[in-house]
C-alpha cells in the first residue's frame, strides 16, 4: 500500500495570503489592463538576489488604428525585493490586454512600468517581441537600471524574426 505524499507550507511566518488576493477564487477576466488588479506576495527570501522569469508566448492586443490584433511572446526577468508578482495575477493582467488598443511600445514598456509601481523589485527587464503585421516585427526592450551583482540572466532566448514559432 502506497502512502500519500504529505503537503506542508511554507515555514516562513511572513508569508500570510491576504484573502484579497485572486490566487484561489473564481474572478471575472478584468475589461482593461488599468481595472487589472496585480496581486503581490511577500518574497520569501528577500535578503538574497536571484531571477524570476515569466513568459508569455501568446500575448495579444489590439492595434489602437485598424483594430486589428497584434501577438508577441513576451518575457519578463525580475530581481524581487520585498515582493514577487502573483503569477495568476499576472496571468490575468496580461490577458486583460485582449480588446485594449495601444502600439506595441505602450504595450511592452507600460507593462514593465506597471510591474515596477506594483512590486518595485531590483531590477527589471521586459522583451517583447512582436509579431510581423504589414511584414515588419518590431521587438522592444525596456529595463530598470543596473542589474545587481552576482544575478545570472540567461538570454531570453528569441531569435531576431525569421519565422518565429
Amino acid at each position: 500500500m502506497s502512502k500519500k505524499p504529505r503537503i506542508t507550507k511554507a515555514k516562513t511566518a511572513s508569508l500570510q495570503e491576504p484573502a484579497s488576493l485572486q490566487l484561489g477564487q473564481q474572478v471575472e477576466p478584468p475589461a482593461s489592463p488599468e481595472a487589472a488588479k496585480l496581486d503581490r506576495v511577500p518574497n520569501p527570501h528577500p535578503k538574497d538576489n536571484y531571477l524570476v522569469r515569466f513568459v508569455a508566448p501568446e500575448f495579444t492586443s489590439l492595434c489602437p488604428i485598424t483594430g486589428q490584433p497584434d501577438f508577441a511572446h513576451l518575457v519578463i526577468d525580475y530581481v524581487p525585493d520585498q515582493w514577487l508578482v502573483e503569477s495568476k495575477a499576472l496571468k490575468l493582467y496580461l490577458s486583460s490586454f485582449r480588446n485594449h488598443g495601444a502600439f506595441h511600445e505602450d504595450c511592452t514598456v507600460g507593462i514593465g512600468k506597471r510591474l515596477v509601481k506594483e512590486i518595485k523589485p531590483r531590477w527589471l527587464r521586459i522583451g517583447g517581441y512582436w509579431y510581423p503585421r504589414g511584414g515588419i516585427p518590431i521587438d522592444v526592450f525596456w529595463q530598470t537600471g543596473k542589474l545587481p551583482g552576482g544575478v545570472w540572466v540567461p538570454d531570453q532566448g528569441v531569435a531576431p524574426y525569421r519565422g518565429r514559432g
